[in-house]
This record gives structure tokens, sequence and C-alpha cells, in this order.
């Protein structure tokens, strides 16, 4: 299982539960990397900022808004939706390369730019079928959030 804070934006009761919504800051490793600086993806994360991410979950503890709690999660949903978004276009991409240098080039006497613009449509369409696809997975996950502990308040 994996694990993350969160903090609680806001509780409602539900009987004798409670509906407990989060919000929690994607952390990068940019921020501790020493190389940051000089490094691609710290200068775009930098650029484009955190990204928020929002859960629900039910429990019986009391909890209330503004404090840190520790959330848990299967690993699995996380992987399998990770896999997908990565491979699925990827395997597209170069599923476009090979028709277009195989059949389409031959056919049309073409040069190189039909193998990247077969390579370019075919990974759009496998971003496509990858985000139909992780959808139903991530639902699945936000359901599969599960109340670790309460850290308490934050310190601000």
């Amino acid at each position: 299982m994996m694990t993350a804070l969160a903090t609680v934006s806001s509780v409602e009761t539900k009987g004798s539960q409670f509906l407990v919504h989060l919000s929690c800051e994607q952390q990068t490793s940019c921020s501790g990397c020493s190389s940051q600086k000089s490094c691609g993806t710290g200068i775009v994360t930098k650029a484009v900022g955190n990204k928020s991410l929002f859960w629900q979950l039910t429990t019986k503890s009391l909890v209330k808004a503004g404090q840190v709690v520790e959330i848990g999660f299967p690993e699995k949903s996380l992987l399998q939706s990770a896999a997908l978004v990565y491979l699925v276009p990827l395997f597209m991409m170069m599923l476009g390369a090979a028709i277009g240098q195989l059949v389409l080039q031959p056919l049309l006497a073409g040069e190189e730019g039909i193998v990247i613009l077969m390579a370019a449509i075919f990974t759009v369409i496998g971003i496509q079928i990858a985000k139909h696809f992780a959808k139903p997975i991530e639902d699945k996950s936000q359901q599969q959030v599960v109340l670790v502990r309460v850290l308490g308040d934050p310190l601000i």
C-alpha cells in the first residue's frame, strides 16, 4: 500500500461515519535534487508548478478541516494506470512508424516524412486510447483510499 500526506478540506457527517474531502499536492523529487537548475525536468516542473490532487474517503474517525492525515491506496491501480499511460502511446508510435515505413513509404514512394507523420498520428491515437482506459482505473483507485492515521493540525 502506498501512502501520502493530505490536508482535510471539508468533512460531512453521514450517520455514524464521516465523508472526508482531501487535497494533496503532488510531490516531485525535483525540489530536493541538486541538479534542478540545469535539468530539463526541473525547469519544466518549476514552470508548470505542482498539481493538486483531490480525494475523498469515508471513515469513522473524527477529523476536522485543516488537519493533515496520512492516506493509503493500493499500488496495483497506480502501476496499472502508469503502465497504460506510458506504454500504449509508445507502442502505438512504434506501430505507426512501422506501418509508415513498411507499407506507406514504398506505396507512395515517399520520404521519411510519411513515417514521422504516421508515428505522430498513431501516438495521438494511443494517447486517446490510454485516456479512455485509464479513467476507470483512476476512479476505482479513488474509491479504495483509506485513512491510515491523523497527524494533527498544520503548523501554519
